[in-house]
């Protein structure tokens, strides 16, 4: 963007850069010089390489934030690898997969203009997806929201997110103004919304609820100048978790954990007292990579990464990682902000909250703030379609940011 040039975007490369070389050769020497580390620090940093320079040269919006998702996804990555190399493997072979659908999301976002104007075919296929992960799913750890297609297992839930946010960009940005049938297009999205939440319920996707609602929530705030209708919707939310802890018991399990994990801490409470062990086990600088005991910890390698982090990098580097995330939606918002394209700006400030409710949900789960919720670490955590969809969300941004840098702010055509 244009208000960005002054600032000098090389020195966060050299830092990635930095942080590979660093990383992999730590794990290099505590692997008994495994060279299979280096051939994997390598092929990251091939990666980033790549999209940095194709996003330099090609002049395609801000430089700063797929450096600093670079720089989560090198930590996750340092830490699958500690854990498992064969995690770390698959992990690059998604990132790869990821930087492909980056740059096809940023070409089709980037060179289509109507995308304000199809609320009904994102309803439609968030539906579609909803169903067919009820009727074609799998259940694992609980939730009924996965579908194997051949030896790859895909969620479809993490691309229904977006679809909902461009969904609610349509309205926001006032695109959608027309009535359909009785029903205004602030009602409808009302009752998309709890349809999409309905269907969660049904999968027992409770990371994905809070996450949709959240946004829902937020941008209702920033948009609504009713705030009644905004209080209404809190209130029902209360209602709808009061009546959930009431009668599911799931839910009961989940609060009675996070309220006092130690009471059942051989089955309910070991994940939770386990991530809390290893945090305060961490320290502040903690006990380095690779001198960790994260295998005691389940789900560590998806869920419970956060922890992982904390113990071998310590607080400092748990603390590192918030920023990251803090600076990536710092970014973000500023691209909203400066978008002039009210749908570009709705789309861009819902992708944003998307990352940090979601960041926020984790985190608070992994140190007890809240109860826990299984959800991934966005470009930290082990997982092909979260890495995939992520990338996707950083490409509709950054085409966002494109637009701004070269047409100073005009529509674009739209």
């Amino acid at each position: 963007m244009a208000r960005f040039k002054g600032l000098n975007y090389r020195r966060p490369a050299y830092l990635l850069i930095l942080m590979n070389l660093f990383g992999f050769g730590l794990l290099f020497v505590k692997n008994s010089y495994d060279t299979k580390m280096l051939y994997v620090g390598a092929g990251l940093l091939g990666l980033f390489l790549i999209l940095y320079t194709i996003i330099v040269l090609c002049r395609m919006g801000d430089k700063f934030i797929a450096l600093m998702a670079c720089m989560l996804i090198t930590i996750g990555v340092l830490l699958l690898c500690r854990i498992d190399l064969s995690f770390g493997i698959r992990q690059i072979v998604w990132v790869a997969v990821g930087g492909i659908a980056f740059f096809v999301a940023y070409l089709v976002y980037y060179h289509i203009r109507f995308w304000d104007r199809m609320w009904m075919v994102y309803v439609i296929l968030g539906t579609g997806l909803f169903l067919a992960t009820l009727i074609f799913g799998k259940t694992i750890n609980g939730a009924r929201n996965w579908i194997a297609v051949g030896n790859v297992t895909v969620q479809p839930s993490e691309l229904t997110k977006i679809l909902y946010i461009m969904f609610l960009a349509c309205y926001y940005s006032k695109a959608w103004d027309k009535p359909l049938g009785r029903i205004t297009p602030k009602w409808g999205t009302l009752m998309v919304t709890y349809l999409f939440i309905g269907f969660l319920v049904l999968q027992r996707d409770w990371g994905t609820i809070l996450v949709l609602f959240a946004i829902y929530i937020f941008m209702t705030y920033v948009y609504e100048k009713n705030y009644g209708f905004l209080l209404m919707n809190i209130a029902a939310a209360l209602v709808v978790a009061f009546l959930g802890y009431r009668f599911l018991y799931h839910i009961q399990v989940r609060v009675s954990t996070w309220l006092n994990p130690w009471e059942d801490i051989s089955n309910t409470g070991y994940q939770i007292t386990q991530s809390l062990f290893a945090i305060a086990s961490g320290n502040y600088f903690g006990r380095g990579l690779g001198n960790g005991s994260p295998g005691y910890i389940p789900e560590v390698h998806s869920d419970f990464i956060f922890a992982a982090v904390c113990e071998e990098m310590g607080v400092f580097g748990g603390a590192a990682i918030i920023l990251l995330f803090f600076l990536i939606a710092y970014r973000c918002f500023k691209i909203a902000i400066l978008a002039k394209d009210a749908y570009d700006k709705a789309v861009c400030f819902g992708l944003t909250l998307m990352f940090a409710v979601q960041t926020f949900i984790i985190v608070g789960g992994v140190i007890k703030l809240i109860p826990l919720t299984g959800i991934t670490l966005p470009f930290v955590s082990y997982g092909g379609t979260s890495i995939v969809v992520n990338f996707v969300s950083l490409g509709i941004i950054q085409a966002i940011s494109a637009k701004e840098e070269r047409h100073g702010g005009e529509k674009g055509g739209r």
